[in-house]
This record gives structure tokens, sequence and C-alpha cells, in this order.
């Protein structure tokens, strides 16, 4: 049976509830009450997706105590090899987040501008990175930070203010990250792949241009990521009480081995968050490469539906 983990999602966590003690996903009165406490970190990643903003929007309006890290600017994804949205090596995102003053005993607190379904898979890759690091004391802010305007609560403006930089220390968790290789032996082994993509991206109708081919992998299950979040009078959260039924719709088996994938690794880390960190899937891994990488070698597969049949293609290469 699928868990869904409403009471910690929906984040109704009384005061006396430690920072420790944080679920995956919190709500703005969570925060308010709890952003004071020592050793929590409010870090908003705000960026020009989903017209979220940048550092000078952060600068002219933001969570009281919250620091500032661009999602796209700062390093938290890197290109190799040709391929967008990988994760850097543990070196350098423990560079980034040591630069940021936060510590393995500090406890973060994703801020995305909750302006769109894309700005918080942003959330979702950060809160990702973190996990995958093996630091658990994370969560994400329901509604991000339009949804923490949206309830009224205390704005101020003015430049972050920083601790010192200290020693961040990551150790990476690799059942939480899939290579191209675990993706093929997904497929060959009955793995459950997940394509976080809209619907004419799974079909292959449409193609980024971070793939060199439309299509998806074959055998994967589409669950779009955008049908997993809601807009609430301007401010998008996630929509957990659709999460049962997306699932059930994607026909997903919370005790299958899973991977999520998409283009760069974006979208896929809200697929990722929602199968592991809410309905409570036990091995969920993200593949950061996705179709960009998975389309450099001409010999993978590729499943394309056929334009007016709704039957899917297997083809060698392309999907001639």
């Amino acid at each position: 049976m699928i868990r869904i983990l409403l009471a910690g999602a929906l984040a109704l966590a009384s005061p006396l509830t430690y920072a420790a003690d944080i679920e995956p996903l919190v709500g703005a009165d969570w925060l308010n009450d709890h952003r004071s406490e020592e050793n929590l970190v409010v870090l908003d990643i705000r960026s020009s997706i989903d017209n979220g903003g940048d550092r000078a929007s952060f600068e002219g309006a933001h969570i009281p105590g919250s620091i500032y890290s661009s999602y796209t600017e700062d390093g938290w994804r890197e290109t190799r090899g040709g391929v967008a949205g990988l994760m850097p090596p543990v070196a350098s995102l423990e560079r980034l987040i040591g630069g940021l003053g936060i510590d393995n005993d500090d406890t973060v607190v994703i801020v995305p501008a909750g302006t769109g379904a894309t700005d918080f898979g942003s959330a979702a890759r950060v809160y990702w990175t973190f996990k995958a690091l093996s630091h658990d004391d994370v969560a994400i802010l329901d509604g991000g930070f339009a949804g923490w305007k949206a309830a009224g609560l205390e704005v101020v403006s003015g430049s972050a203010v920083y601790g010192d930089p200290v020693r961040f220390s990551g150790e990476l968790d690799e059942s939480l990250l899939a290579t191209t290789e675990e993706v093929e032996a997904a497929r060959e082994n009955q793995g459950q792949l997940v394509d976080a993509r809209p619907q004419d991206y799974f079909k292959g109708d449409n193609q980024s241009p971070a793939a060199k081919a439309p299509g998806t992998i074959p055998g994967a299950r589409n669950l779009p990521h955008q049908s997993l979040l809601a807009d609430d009078g301007g401010a998008w959260h996630l929509n957990t009480a659709e999460v049962s039924s997306r699932i059930q719709a994607a026909e997903l088996d919370a005790s299958a081995k899973t991977v999520s994938f998409c283009n760069t690794g974006h979208w896929a880390a809200t697929d990722w968050f929602v199968l592991s960190e809410i309905a409570g899937f036990d091995n969920v891994a993200l593949y950061d490469g996705s179709m960009a990488e998975w389309t450099q070698d001409e010999g993978r597969p590729l499943a394309v539906a056929k334009q007016g049949l709704g039957k899917v293609l297997d083809a060698i290469g392309f999907g001639d």
C-alpha cells in the first residue's frame, strides 16, 4: 500500500516540535514558529525559473533571517561531457554549502519562489542534493516565498547576512544517484523507470534541446511533474491530496526499485521527492543525466508513440 505521509507533508507540527524532527515538506506557519531556532537555516534559492527572481529580488523582499543562493547560477548543477544538469563532485558541493555558512549540524529549509511547478523542482533538486550528501535534516517550504507572502507573514529587505564559511562534510549516498549503467540494468531486471516530463515529451511529440532525440526510455511510466503541483492564489503548493491517485494512475509499485528521470534531472527531482519523501517508496534513485545523457549514445533504445495510434514503438537508435 502506498504510504502517503500527509501529516508530515502538511506540516501540522506543534510549536514544541524541534527542527531536528523536521518533515520533508513544511508550511509557512511552521517555519514562522521555528525560524529563530538555533541551527535552523532558511535557504532561499529563487532564480529566473518560472520568473522566480534573482538576488536583487531576494534583497527586495525575503523571509527574515534567510540567506540566498541562486539555484541556476551558484553551482548546484553542472555540465560535463556535453551533458547538462549533472550533480557536481562532492568536494565542489561541500565548498558551496560550507561557503554559505551551513554545517553538518544545521537543519536547512529550502525556499523556492513558489511561482510554478518547474520552480518547485529547483527546491526538490537541492533537497535531493543534501540527501545525496547524507545530510538528512532538510525540508522544503511548501508554497515557497509566494506562499509565505500570501500567508501575510513578515517580509524584510536588504542583503543576506551569512555566517562565516564553515567546513561542511558530505558523504555520497550512491543509492540515491542512478548511473546510465544502472538505468540499463533496471530495464533488463524489471526495475521501475519513471519519466517526470509532461506527456508530450514522454510520447516524443516534443523534444528538449538538451536531448539529441525525442522519446523516452523503453518501459518507462509517466508521472508528469506538473500534475503534482497546484496553483493556490498565485502560490504553487505540492498537491498532497492528489499524490495517491496520480501514483495509482501511473501504475507504480511502491516496493519496486525506482528511478526517476526527465531531460536534465530537474523535473525528475519533483517525482523523486514525491515518491521517496511523501509517498514513502523505499528505493528511489534519481538519474541526473536523464535523457540528455541517455541520448548521447545512438545505440541506446528509445520509445515514441506512433502518431494517431497511441501505441509504443521501441526502436534501436533514435526511434526511426
